[in-house]
Parts: structure tokens; sequence; C-alpha cells
């Protein structure tokens, strides 16, 4: 299957994480910002990082940003420049763009050109800890898509003493293990004759609704 190519455009701490998550996940990153420092810093962990203005969309051109499946407008310091990388954006033909608001004005004014999805982080961080405090479980959740996310979920009772191959989550729930928790050890390459133990976490991928029977089975099982 084709890496999907991302493009990343403003190194705040908000883009920076993104890009090198991105990257770390196996996805082409390319990084745009007008700062020389921060393009230096994160060159050796993206596939391309380039001093460029955003708002100058011949820059733009030139490093094939028409090529990328999603743009990530992370700029919050200048409006105008975030409003600018959009447009650039959508002038080169990109449909998945996303941007980043630090407030409900500027989020107004994305979602008003058009953007498939507005970040507002400390909003998004509020009401995620809302939650996590509501439900007593704090458990980190990486969205892929709409449909689909990356998760940590409490294991079964009746999953302790077998192995994944056994489990055959993959199966039965549509779900992949990609990492087992032990304690503060993580297992980042699990193998299939590996053994689920009491107090284990799974990090699993697959469908938003197959998690969420996960999640249901578990607070019954506990």
């Amino acid at each position: 299957m084709k890496e999907k190519q991302f493009a990343v455009l403003g190194l705040g701490r908000f883009g920076e994480a993104l890009a090198i998550t991105l990257s770390e996940l196996g996805c082409n990153v390319i990084v745009v910002d007008k700062d020389a420092d921060k393009i230096q810093n994160i060159a050796n962990l993206v596939t391309y990082a380039v001093q460029a203005d955003v708002s100058d969309i011949n820059a733009l051109k030139s490093i094939g940003l028409k090529n990328v499946d999603a743009v990530v407008v992370s700029i919050t310091s200048d409006i105008n420049s975030s409003i600018m990388g959009i447009v650039n954006a959508q002038e080169l033909g990109i449909n998945e763009i996303y941007g980043k608001a630090n407030n409900a004005q500027h989020e107004k004014v994305l979602l008003k050109l058009g953007v498939k999805k507005v970040f507002s982080p400390e909003r998004d961080m509020g009401e995620r800890v809302a939650h996590n405090l509501f439900s007593g479980d704090f458990i980190d959740i990486l969205e892929l898509d709409t449909n689909h996310s990356i998760v940590e979920v409490e294991i079964l009772h009746a999953w302790e003493g077998k192995t994944l191959e056994e489990l055959d989550l993959r199966s039965d729930y549509g779900l992949n293990v990609i990492a087992i928790r032990t304690l503060d050890v993580l297992n980042a390459s699990p193998l299939a004759s590996n053994v689920i133990n009491h107090g284990d976490k799974l990090i699993v991928m697959g469908e938003n609704k197959s998690i969420n029977g996960i999640n249901k089975l578990s607070k019954k099982d506990h």
C-alpha cells in the first residue's frame, strides 16, 4: 500500500510533535516553516524540511506540495499566514486540509474556508481530560481518521494466560495488536506466541466501533 504523504505548515510545539509522530508511524512528511533553526532541528526526523513562507504559493509549488495527500496548517501566531497557507493548499488542489486554531474566532475563520477539521489542542485536551476524569480511565487515544484509532485497552480476564495467536483479536474483533504494556515496560513488537498476563494492557488499532465494544466488555469484566 502506498505510504500516505503529509505536509505540516508551521512548527510550533503542536506542529513539531505532529510531524515527528507521523514520521515515526511510517508516513512521508514534509515540514515548512520560516524559522531556519526549527527546520534544522527537525530535518533529520522527517522526510523533507524546508525553510519557506507558507504564504508564498510559488515556494510551496517548488517543493512539490501539490503531491501530498493531506496538509495540516498549524500556524496560530499569525492568522494571515494561517489563512494563506490554507488558501494556497486549496489552490494546489489538495482536498484534505486541516487547520489549528488558538481561539474560537480563528476556528470559525478556518471552518469558513472549508478545512476538513480544525484542531484546538487546549480545548480538545480539556474535553479529553474531562471524559477521563469522569470515567476514571486515563487512556491516550490517537485518532487515525473519523472511524479508526490506536488506543490502549484493558484486557479481559478470559484473555489471561493465552497467546495473541490463541486470542486472534483480528478475526474476533477486527483489532490489530501493535504493542503490549506490562507495568511500565512496553513490548512494541509483540509476537503471536506472546502470552497475555494479569495486569497487561494492549495497544490496539482498529475501528472505533470495535474498540468501544472491547472497552464496554472490559468495564463489565472489571
